[in-house]
């Protein structure tokens, strides 16, 4: 008998301003990503569930990011979940760097918002 084992979601949540503004972003954030895993079927965590409160995009070396980087280097985690591309870079390098660390361990990366809100990447890879 083949018995597949369940996705490990995983989301990842920045915002880059602190206090009640940056709460509601994150908070929504959040919520939305939460009913796209649910849509999915899934079940989240709570300890999969990484976030950045007050951290700048221009950085790739965040305390959130770091730790998701670990769980999937661990092999802990199968598909991570960001509300849009700018939550991950706002450069383009980091962008692509980030993305091919967790792609050489097979992670599935899903955006729920293809848009970008601004940020220096100009266009989702």
């Amino acid at each position: 008998m083949n018995h597949k084992q369940p996705i490990r979601p995983a989301i990842y949540v920045r915002a880059s301003s602190k206090g009640p503004v940056g709460t509601g972003a994150i908070a929504s954030q959040v919520d939305a990503l939460r009913a796209r895993i649910r849509q999915d079927d899934l079940v989240l965590e709570g300890s999969f569930c990484f976030i950045d409160e007050g951290a700048s995009g221009i950085s790739s070396h965040r305390p959130a990011l770091d730790r998701l980087r670990d769980q999937v280097a661990m092999g802990a985690v199968d598909r991570i979940y960001v509300h849009s591309p700018d939550r991950l870079a706002w450069n383009r390098d980091d962008y692509v760097l980030i993305i091919d660390d967790f792609q050489h361990f097979g992670i599935e990366i899903i955006f729920i918002d293809q848009a970008l809100k601004g940020g220096p990447v100009e266009k989702p890879l």
